[in-house]
């Protein structure tokens, strides 16, 4: 694998942190071009040189974030919701100017709906309704449930400046998810 120039890297860091900034006090589609490379320091060419638009830079951020949860997601795969939750609002906490724009703003809406797209692949695979609670109920209906429930729930802490610590956090949705959620290791 090729290994990538620290400057095109510093480059896209800076727009990425320059939109993230940018949308704390105006729309993401009243953000022009100049505005984006005035806040980055760098020129209108150099943002076509990394992105084909602005839409094309927040798709990548967005698409980056995502990753790494799938990532996560797959390191906890063996771990009971409880510690495998930690996992992700650790990652929330680390990252919080990006996920509080998103999803405590209406900075980005379609970033809600590309989150809780990725939620419902994740907990397809965790929901059982032959046994238990969940016995007899429309699996289709159960996942968006407890997909919707998790972005609500994230939603809220982001929206109320993290009442509670990441830790408690982790703690009370692993919590929520072992009751609803039947195929986890710790059943």
């Amino acid at each position: 694998m090729s290994k990538v120039d620290r400057r095109i890297l510093k480059t896209q860091e800076a727009l990425k942190t320059a939109v993230i900034e940018l949308m704390t006090v105006k729309n993401f589609d009243d953000i022009t071009l100049q505005e984006l490379s005035d806040k980055a320091n760098v020129s209108r060419g150099t943002i076509y040189l990394h992105y084909m638009d602005k839409y094309d830079l927040l798709d990548k951020l967005i698409e980056k974030h995502i990753n790494e949860l799938r990532e996560r997601c797959e390191a906890a795969s063996d771990l009971d919701f409880v510690t495998g939750s930690v996992i992700w609002t650790e990652y929330f906490e680390s990252n919080y100017a990006f996920f509080s724009m998103m999803l405590a703003s209406k900075g980005a809406p379609f970033f809600r709906s590309r989150f809780l797209e990725f939620l419902i692949e994740e907990f397809k695979d965790e929901v059982d309704i032959t046994k238990s609670k969940n016995e007899g109920l429309n699996k289709d209906l159960v996942v968006q449930f407890v997909a919707s429930s998790y972005v609500g729930v994230v939603e809220w802490w982001f929206t109320n400046e993290r009442p509670v610590t990441y830790q408690v956090l982790a703690e009370q949705l692993g919590a929520l998810l072992e009751r609803n959620c039947t195929n986890n290791p710790s059943s």
